[in-house]
């Protein structure tokens, strides 16, 4: 499938204002001690899953987040969406900080969880399902006084369920994955949410109906103005429908711009690395990625992604003079083109000429 095909055309620049701001954000997970340990006092150690992400979503653009498995995209998603108790820094909405009374936040913003199986309840219809939302937020008529029934099947079928009623009365298991997919994006349609925050939202389905799915999604874009941010490990799906990728690795964001520049022309080693499996990104000959990322418990110091990075363990970096930062000194984004931010010596070196004091 090829990006022209599901993405829908930008919306105007003075139609893209920020929508959800994320600054300096971290969640860090306790891990578990023994039983003698905890009886002595000792705390388990300190996991930083996300461990200082900023970014902005503006309004009616794709953002994809991206990296591998334990990389801490789907722990930001959730915090995003207050699921997930965060330990410093701020989400903002629309310019305010998320209230503790998440109800009407959680109104504009709705999420689209990896697995349809596990998210529907098996013992309700699909209408039990899809108005249960409604139900919750006290919402009996819909803007133009349209009733419950109504606004139901509104939903199913702009999510693609059609004739709507065929599937008021059926069970999550009578349904396709893909059908069950399309419940979950309508359960969330049908607050008209402002925001949507998908998780893996195709993973889990066959080839032939990922892009349908996809294509779905695009243009409920479109069609409804929403703003989208993906959680994905494919960056070739990030490259189909997304207006900007970042990427991640260990609790941070390391590169992240427009997703042609940052899947064409990649600035981080971790980015070119992870492109080596992507046909869609243009064939470039890229290092194959090795290892496994490190224990989130013990972040390496410097640039945490050194360990494993091709520059590094070619002997480049030693022969560019900036080895010893690269494994202990700790570095930020930096603007590498207009848009477009990572964080790497080697990069600041090939742009700049000199890496930053």
């Amino acid at each position: 499938m090829s990006r022209a095909e599901v993405t829908a055309p930008p919306p105007p620049a003075n139609e893209r204002e920020t929508v959800i701001e994320v600054r300096d954000l971290r969640v860090t997970f306790q891990g578990r001690v023994g039983l003698i340990e905890g009886l002595r006092g000792k705390k388990g150690t300190q996991s930083r899953a996300v461990d200082g992400v900023s970014f902005r979503l503006r309004r009616g653009e794709v953002v994809a987040l991206a990296g591998e498995s334990g990389c801490g995209k789907t722990t930001t998603a959730r915090a995003i969406m207050g699921l997930q108790p965060v330990d410093g820094g701020e989400i903002l909405f629309e310019g305010d900080p998320l209230p503790r009374d998440l109800k009407p936040y959680r109104r504009k913003v709705q999420m689209v969880f990896q697995d349809p199986t596990g998210t529907l309840n098996p013992r309700q219809t699909i209408y039990e399902i899809i108005a249960e939302g409604l139900r919750i937020h006290g919402i009996d008529r819909g803007p133009n006084g349209e009733p419950e029934e109504q606004l139901v099947a509104k939903a199913l079928s702009r999510a693609g369920l059609r004739p709507p009623d065929r599937f008021f009365l059926r069970y999550p298991h009578e349904l396709s994955g893909g059908q069950r997919q399309r419940v979950v994006i309508a359960g969330a349609l049908v607050l008209e949410p402002e925001v949507i925050v998908a998780d893996e939202p195709v993973s889990n389905l066959d080839a032939s109906v990922r892009g349908e799915i996809l294509q779905l999604m695009m243009k409920l874009r479109e069609d409804l103005g929403l703003t989208i941010i993906i959680v994905t490990h494919d960056l070739g799906l990030a490259w189909t429908v997304a207006d900007r990728v970042a990427i991640m690795y260990l609790g941070r964001i390391v590169e992240i711009g427009p997703a042609e520049d940052v899947l064409l022309r990649p600035e981080h080693p971790y980015t070119k690395a992870l492109l080596d499996v992507v046909p869609e990104a243009g064939g470039l000959e890229r290092p194959i990625l090795t290892g496994e990322p490190p224990d989130p418990t013990r972040i390496p110091e410097g640039c945490r992604f050194h360990p494993r990075c091709p520059v590094v363990e070619s002997g480049r970096a030693a022969e560019l003079g900036i080895e010893a930062r690269c494994r202990t000194e700790d570095l930020a984004l930096r603007e590498m083109e207009p848009a477009h931010e990572a964080a790497c010596y080697e990069a600041f070196l090939r742009r700049d000429g000199a890496a930053p004091d």
